[in-house]
């Protein structure tokens, strides 16, 4: 058929337009993947407006353009694939994840190509133009207009690269490689796992943190730091330039818009601003003064100004009567709040919101904390700002390598060294960090000297704890013990002591992530059930930081995360429990004293060990009583297990599936008034049943972590000889993990006593 040239034209036109009309269509498809669960504020993520605010709080500029959005992705196939050419097949939200459901892809994938078309404002035109990335998972290559502009290795910290050169005239295109091996090499990761299960959780591959552009001049304030002395009044600071040479700046104090001080100096000369009568931030009043820096060139004209705050605080250990304890603006205050593992069931480590991001700290304030331990992850900028505002100390932790779970390669020493070291550089400024955890337990830990004096050395202000719950040889500021499902508080001659995790206490509200699949350390049915056990807890961290010189706890977990539940919130995000009243609870831990006195009948293995009778081989019935002759048992020391296994004192191996033990004890001159005041002593992996005298005094199931007081029923007690000797008896198996038993028995006392 032959049209005429005008028809022919129309025809032509309407054909471009229906293409372009399909290509914008397709290029705003996006929707929500359907995840097992879902918090309110996936609901407000549209792909025209994804987490808009400014993402650098404490070093603003006035003029910026977010890049976050509708992006094209397909998968990678290989190291050296061609680079593609043309639009890529699919799209994907940027800043989340590939495998996460707000990217709208949520698949695994191990390699990325993203793509997309910005333009440059006509009125940055004599600038310089930076290319921000929050953070990338793993290893990235960054091309503009199908040049390669760099490479960047590391999946936590912020990086940057200055485009200019790379523009053309009109639209740009950005093009982003992207390689995350995750478990299959030994890199700092976190609980990102390809593999979840347990603890582990999905990984994170790709962009996932805000993408930005920022206008900058030739001669620009490159980046600062400020580090406050509380002591002198000061804060000190020292300002980085591009191009120095005949540059100078000032910085202005504010205090609620009141300029209270003004100091002129030169780039990279240390500059002391007194601050007259600081205002010191706190929990209680987490005050912050705002500052701004004005670089101006020779003739005094301001060619940068960028906008900040800073807190005067200070973080300390300090021999306290017999202890070390952190002291917090020169003074003690027990730092308690929960582990916030930072992941989102539709954003995993992306919030969906800044609402959203916000939130948790909110709940974490509500509830009565004063801390929190951000667990083997860093977070957006963002983040440490709602932190820095609303009054929490931040417990750090540097990402793990490695993990519990997967197949464990190689560690990669380089890579963790550098991502700790621009881990510190990076988030230097933000008030609430008062601590930097090394290494979380055994995962991936390594070179332990090393890497705690290497943080020691970037950052001597804050606290640093080489090993939280892992091998602790005392080179960091900090003796951290984890220990489920009640705390415990560990020993030291010259470090301040912490219980880095407890608890665990598992309460089901809400859907379930995998209904099939739940991990808890301890679980409870009902609310009246949770603040039982939670209270018992609380009393004991109290009498520890009263009567052991406990300066801080963590309680596992501020929200469930994929299949664990022991969240005081669901993974939706729902309170589970009445803040009120762990607000008080929480509040007491922190303010109150509870002094306590314990006196041995015969120790644990924590003082001494002792000399027990024990059997491998499953002995007679009449094992439990006090005429049975154990004369042909070995004979061994407390405690009795594997080495491996946490919070242990070894004395002898046991690696069977259950052991017995015997023990004969006397309470010659014991007042029958004390035996109210009469505990067992126990750690106990895993069940185990105790008898005295040949009567059940407890039967514990599952397992602990650390050593608890435990209740001796009133059976065993009534059987007890105040003269001549009795005997204890023990039975313990082993289930799965760890294991191990020892127990003592004490006098607990609230008063002073004379025992002989």
């Amino acid at each position: 058929m032959i049209l005429n040239k005008k028809k022919s034209l129309n025809v032509i036109l309407l054909g471009v337009l229906l293409c372009f009309t399909s290509n914008t269509i397709c290029a705003q498809n996006w929707e929500l993947k359907k995840s097992p669960l879902k918090t309110k504020f996936a609901d407000n993520v549209t792909p025209e407006n994804v987490l808009p605010e400014y993402p650098r709080p404490q070093m603003v500029r006035k003029e910026w353009k977010n890049l976050n959005g509708l992006w094209q992705f397909q998968p990678g196939t290989w190291q050296n694939e061609p680079y593609p050419k043309g639009k890529l097949n699919r799209n994907i939200l940027v800043p989340f994840a590939v495998e996460s459901a707000l990217s709208g892809v949520m698949e695994q994938h191990e390699r990325l190509w993203y793509r997309r078309e910005f333009t440059i404002p006509t009125d940055w035109s004599k600038q310089k133009v930076l290319l921000h990335f929050g953070a990338v998972d793993y290893e990235c290559e960054i091309f503009i207009n199908d040049k390669s502009i760099g490479k960047h290795v590391g999946g936590y910290d912020p990086f940057s690269f200055d485009i200019t050169d790379f523009l053309k005239q009109g639209t740009q295109t950005i093009t982003i490689k992207v390689f995350d091996p995750t478990s299959k090499e030994g890199i700092p990761r976190g609980k990102q796992s390809l593999n979840p299960q347990g603890i582990m959780y999905t990984s994170v591959t790709g962009i996932w943190q805000t993408v930005w552009l920022e206008p900058i001049p030739e001669q620009h304030i490159v980046d600062f730091k400020m580090t406050p002395d509380i002591d002198q009044s000061v804060l000190n600071l020292s300002v980085n330039s591009a191009n120095q040479k005949g540059l100078t700046y000032t910085a202005i104090v504010k205090d609620n818009g009141k300029v209270i001080a003004t100091v002129t100096s030169k780039p990279l000369s240390p500059t002391a601003i007194k601050i007259k009568n600081p205002k010191l931030w706190s929990p209680d009043s987490p005050f912050l003064y705002d500052l701004t820096i004005n670089l101006t060139d020779q003739n005094g004209n301001i060619i940068d100004r960028v906008d900040s705050y800073f807190g005067m605080r200070k973080i300390s250990i300090v021999k306290d009567g017999e202890f070390y304890r952190m002291h917090l603006n020169n003074k003690f205050v027990f730092q308690y709040g929960p582990l916030d593992q930072g992941f989102w069931p539709e954003g995993l480590y992306t919030a969906p919101t800044e609402e959203a991001l916000k939130y948790d700290l909110e709940v974490i304030k509500k509830l009565g904390f004063n801390m929190v331990r951000k667990h083997i992850k860093v977070e957006p900028y963002r983040w440490y700002y709602w932190a820095d505002k609303l009054g929490l100390m931040v417990w750090q932790d540097m990402p793990s390598a490695n993990s519990y779970t997967d197949n464990t390669p190689p560690i990669d020493k380089e890579a963790f060294t550098n991502d700790l070291t621009r881990m510190i550089k990076t988030h230097w400024n933000s008030p609430s960090i008062v601590s930097w955890i090394v290494f979380n337990e055994s995962q991936g830990q390594h070179d332990i000297e090393k890497n705690t004096m290497l943080a020691k050395g970037l950052d001597p202000y804050r606290v640093v704890n080489e090993g939280s719950g892992g091998t602790n040889i005392g080179v960091g500021d900090i003796n951290d013990i984890h220990a489920y499902p009640p705390p415990a508080s560990p020993k030291s001659e010259h470090q301040a002591l912490v219980c880095g995790e407890f608890g665990g206490i598992g309460y089901q509200k809400g859907t379930l992530w995998n209904p099939n699949d739940l991990m808890e350390y301890v679980k409870v049915k009902n609310e009246k059930e949770y603040f039982g056990l939670y209270e018992d807890f609380a009393t004991m961290l109290t009498k520890f930081k009263s009567n052991k010189g406990l300066s801080g706890a963590v309680y596992t977990e501020i929200a469930d995360v994929e299949i664990e539940l022991n969240g005081i919130m669901n993974y939706e995000r729902q309170l589970k429990i009445d803040a009120n009243h762990m607000y008080k609870v929480n509040q007491s831990v922190i303010h109150d004293n509870i002094f306590e006195y314990v006196y041995d009948v015969f120790p644990t293995a924590e003082n001494i060990s002792s000399k027990w009778q024990y059997t491998t081989k499953k002995p007679g019935n009449n094992w439990i009583k006090m005429n049975f002759d154990d004369s042909k048992w070995e004979t061994g020391y407390s405690g009795f297990g594997t080495k491996d296994t946490p919070g242990v004192i070894h004395a002898t191996e046991w690696n069977t599936n259950e052991i017995w033990l015997r023990k004969e004890f006397e309470l010659n001159n014991f007042n029958s008034n004390l035996l109210d005041l009469l505990k067992l002593r126990v750690h106990h992996d895993d069940d185990c049943e105790i008898y005295i005298n040949g009567i059940l005094a407890a039967k514990l199931d599952n397992y602990t972590s650390s050593y608890q007081n435990v209740e001796i029923s009133k059976d065993a007690k009534k059987a007890l000889l105040l003269k001549g000797k009795n005997t204890i008896a023990i039975n313990c198996k082993q289930k799965t993990g760890g294991q191990y038993i020892d127990a003592g028995l004490i006098i607990v006392s609230d008063k002073k006593l004379k025992i002989k």
